[in-house]
């Protein structure tokens, strides 16, 4: 069967959760007899590609690329509902035939990829890895910094977040700055989504509240034309459930390749070596657990961080401030194939997230790796650990507790170590195909 997996960016230029489980499904679909092309994209911003689409092949996976500098967004619609976007995704299902379109993420495809797949009569399904298909950010997390449940009745919330994050970006006006300013962002968000509601066309500078009201609503309609989505989470299916989704949802967890070898012991047992791999961006709370680690003052505590630093410079210029001086090193990136050794030289992986998360395969990797972890006690995390176990929890964004942990856990390495054996995960990439290939065969699509 020809499978066309869409997801927003790709290998080798991106390499993060969404891009791992596409490449990893391509490989599983292809060794069980299918045929899978990945349809990818380049942001608008980042380097132009020679053409509109361009083909390469990654590890044997055949890929195509749509530059998306070629048909930017030019406004917040844009993101979510591109017309003109249709027609290439037609084109390129058409070239492609597919008997099967498999979502991996909407982001740079738009509900255009559905309105095509709708129009050619090709049965579409998804998998959900993050809040994209009800949230403006992705991430559930308020403008205040508290968690969210999902756009409330007005949008209001949603609007907030916007102006949030308007005024944050470099070279932001002072219109802008005041709006998303925490004095006047309560204020100003409901008196915009008002003005939306009321006068569909209204802007606010470049601001037009009419296209975030209308996010939620314009996408749960697309996404009505999924046969069937998979939520890698309790949580993710729960919270997609709450809001509205409008069509079958399967729970799947995300499965794992690596090398499951018991982990060596300690070099010096005494000690504790803790490792932060992921992304370098404020919502990931790197600076919460960089703060712990100077409060605990435990010598026998260590830190390694893995991660690109320029994906935020100023962000990661803030973290350098913080670890002057600390027993911290900076690793930068590293290829996949290193990760089963990266986590052989770690007693603890800590992942101090300040929203939801959803079942991060760093996570799941540590798991499998017999690395336990400290997690924000957020439920896109908490559900794979058994407390005491195999990890333990802490009040997302709580730098006290943190640090709390942390001086416990050094004053008892040993603990720390005897939780190796009883920390697993045992899930395969192959059984997370099974589930995939479950789902396309309950809906009547022919096996290999």
């Amino acid at each position: 069967m020809k499978i066309a997996l869409f997801v927003h960016c790709f290998f080798p230029a991106h390499y993060f959760g969404t891009e791992a489980y596409t490449l990893n499904l391509a490989r599983e679909l292809q060794a069980l007899g299918h045929a899978p092309t990945v349809v990818s994209a380049t942001f608008q911003g980042e380097t132009r590609q020679k053409r509109l689409v361009e083909s390469y092949d990654w590890q044997g996976i055949p890929v195509l690329s749509i530059d998306k500098n070629a048909v930017p967004h030019r406004d917040i619609a844009g993101t979510y509902d591109q017309p003109i976007m249709r027609w290439v995704h037609e084109r390129i299902l058409r070239q492609l035939q597919p008997d099967a379109v498999h979502v991996c993420h909407l982001i740079n495809h738009t509900r255009a990829l559905l309105d095509a797949t709708a129009a050619l009569g090709i049965p579409t399904f998804a998998t959900l890895t993050d809040f994209y298909g009800f949230c403006l950010t992705n991430r559930l997390e308020a403008a205040h910094g508290g968690l969210c449940a999902g756009p409330n009745r007005t949008r209001s919330n949603c609007i907030a977040c916007h102006l949030k994050a308007a005024a944050g970006q470099p070279g932001s006006g002072l219109l802008s700055r005041a709006l998303g300013s925490p004095a006047l962002r309560p204020l100003a968000a409901p008196a915009l989504a008002l003005a939306g509601r009321i006068r569909p066309a209204f802007q606010a500078g470049s601001l037009r509240p009419a296209d975030i009201i209308r996010r939620p609503d314009v996408l749960r309609e697309a996404l009505a034309g999924y046969k069937e989505a998979i939520a890698p989470s309790t949580f993710l299916r729960d919270a997609y459930a709450a809001n509205g989704f409008p069509a079958p949802l399967r729970l799947s967890h995300f499965g794992i390749d690596i090398d499951r070898s018991a982990k060596p012991p300690p070099p010096a047992p005494e000690t504790l070596r803790l490792g932060y791999i992921g992304q370098l961006a404020a919502h990931k709370g790197v600076d919460i657990l960089l703060s712990a680690l100077k409060a605990a003052a435990r010598p026998n505590l260590s830190l390694k961080i893995w991660g690109d630093e320029g994906q935020d410079a100023a962000y990661a210029g803030r973290l350098r401030t913080l670890a002057a001086g600390q027993p911290v090193q900076f690793e930068g990136t590293f290829m996949p194939e290193r990760l089963a050794g990266i986590f052989a030289d770690l007693d603890l992986l800590v992942i101090p997230s300040t929203w939801y998360e959803n079942s991060p395969l760093i996570l799941l990797q540590a798991l499998a790796t017999h690395t336990p972890v400290v997690v924000s006690d957020v439920a896109g995390l908490t559900e794979f650990i058994v407390p005491e176990v195999s990890g333990f929890a802490v009040p997302r964004g709580n730098t006290a507790a943190l640090t709390a942990l942390l001086a416990r856990l050094a004053d008892r390495p040993d603990a720390v170590h005897d939780m190796s054996p009883l920390t697993h995960y045992a899930r395969t990439v192959r059984d997370m195909a099974a589930d995939v290939v479950a789902m396309y065969a309950g809906h009547g699509l022919p096996s290999p």
